[in-house]
């Protein structure tokens, strides 16, 4: 048995998210934030978003397995969406799921980039958004690459359904590598749908390979009351 079924959840609001947003919003040219991202912490909305997703884990059907990603967004959007004695030894946390790196545009808007760094913004406009590594960060094809060591190794396992929490841009290149899509492909989706905070996004295997059945879902939040939110970024900047 392999796994033929995987659910992809986004970590729920986080207060880098707020700090984003709040920095583009006001015009500044960089997000106000003095730790480090992979200690980046749900929001109170995100506490709430991640709680209400309990609502959908409990109608999803037996979960083998769940891999998360190490940043403690993603942790504690698993810890508060699903029962500890469900986790247990079935958890395992795998730094290939982390958020892609930005380098040297990390802490910028939109706007920081093409204000301090110029250069990158060119060469962003040239080489576009799949290939563009800014200096000390990941492309989208780096992203894509350890991306697909991990599934190879996760979906190669006697598990039948597997939950993967991390976040929008891993969601997104993991749907690039299964169904599978080309660059362009990708970045027409992309332009055209947002993962959002503590959403599912469902595949399923079938006799012709991988299938996307939900994409982005956020009944759950709206059946509890919670907030829905987007903080999708824009260019560069960071979902965090």
């Amino acid at each position: 048995m392999t796994v033929s079924r995987l659910l992809l959840v986004r970590h729920g609001e986080s207060e880098g998210n707020v700090a984003a947003s709040r920095a583009e919003r006001a015009g500044s040219p960089t997000i106000d934030l003095d730790i480090r991202d992979a200690d980046v912490a749900l929001s109170p909305t995100g506490e709430e978003q991640a709680r209400a997703l309990r609502t959908w884990w409990e109608s999803a059907g037996p979960i083998d397995e769940y891999w998360v990603s190490p940043y403690l967004r993603a942790r504690q959007t698993l810890a508060l969406a699903v029962d500890e004695a469900a986790l247990s030894a079935r958890t395992r946390v795998d730094e290939r799921l982390r958020d892609r790196e930005l380098g040297i545009l990390d802490l910028l808007t939109s706007l920081g980039v093409r204000e301090f760094h110029p250069e990158e913004a060119a060469r962003r406009r040239h080489l576009g958004k799949y290939y563009h590594r800014p200096p000390g960060g990941e492309s989208w094809a780096d992203v894509a690459l350890r991306l697909r060591s991990f599934l190879g190794e996760s979906l190669d396992r006697p598990a039948d359904t597997v939950m993967v929490v991390a976040h929008d841009a891993v969601v997104m290149l993991i749907l690039a590598v299964l169904l599978p899509l080309d660059e362009t492909e990708l970045l027409s989706f992309a332009a055209e749908n947002t993962v959002r905070n503590a959403s599912v996004t469902e595949l399923v295997r079938g006799e012709a390979g991988w299938e996307l059945t939900t994409f982005s879902s956020v009944e759950h939040l709206a059946a509890e009351g919670a907030d829905i939110t987007v903080h999708s970024g824009e260019d560069d900047v960071p979902e965090r």
